[in-house]
């Protein structure tokens, strides 16, 4: 039980042997997640994404070819999830279309008004003070940027509930809740989007006025 107990706490911050197979799962079991929460990413071609606790670097790679004029950036806290980023996409960092960088969404690591998306996939459930880190992605997006936020959990679903009394640091947050919180960052307009058979949200959230 505490082996189990040991590797779903990697969820948090990935790290050694079992942060190792915890990030190659993550990817896989995530990956239609991802996909479907990227399909509501219509009519925009950004030049700049910011990719928000990168994980293992899968979803990297998938923006990378869904955007291939955009440059990446993509941050994690976790050592070892920058590493196996940087493996997964050494090709795009050798083109300089990808830079990988270790750090916290409290204090992004990038410039004011240089990002035209930003993407967080399965991760804010770990993000301390929400609404004060997504001020923080807000003040990177440029005006009329794009904020995508993609959860398995609704914060309502019993498999949500009860990670978060197994994992440490773990919230499952409401679609009211997250939405509360991206208003209270001055983002103008949020859109929820719910997947019509799980409990998987897609969040789309813009700074300022859309461009039309």
């Amino acid at each position: 039980m505490d082996l189990i107990k040991n590797y779903l706490q990697q969820t948090q911050k990935p790290d050694g042997f079992l942060g190792s197979l915890m990030i190659s799962s993550m990817n896989r079991h995530h990956a239609k997640l991802a996909d479907w929460g990227m399909s509501h990413l219509v009519n925009i071609s950004p030049d700049t994404v910011e990719e928000l606790g990168c994980g293992g670097g899968r979803n990297v790679k998938v923006l990378l070819k869904k955007y291939p004029g955009a440059k990446i950036s993509a941050l994690d806290y976790s050592t070892l999830s920058v590493r196996k980023t940087m493996q997964t996409n050494h090709r795009a960092i050798m083109a300089k279309r990808c830079t990988v960088v270790q750090g916290s969404v409290a204090k992004l690591p990038f410039s004011s008004e240089s990002m035209d998306l930003a993407t967080a996939f399965e991760t804010i459930y770990f993000w301390p003070d929400l609404a004060e880190c997504f001020k923080e992605v807000y003040r990177t997006l440029k005006p009329a940027g794009i904020f995508l936020i993609c959860n398995e959990s609704d914060g309502t679903d019993e498999m949500g509930k009860k990670c978060e009394t197994i994992i440490d640091g773990m919230k499952c947050y409401t679609q009211d809740q997250i939405t509360a919180c991206l208003k209270q960052a001055d983002f103008s307009s949020v859109e929820v989007i719910c997947h019509e058979r799980k409990p998987w949200l897609t969040v789309i959230a813009i700074k300022g006025d859309a461009v039309k």
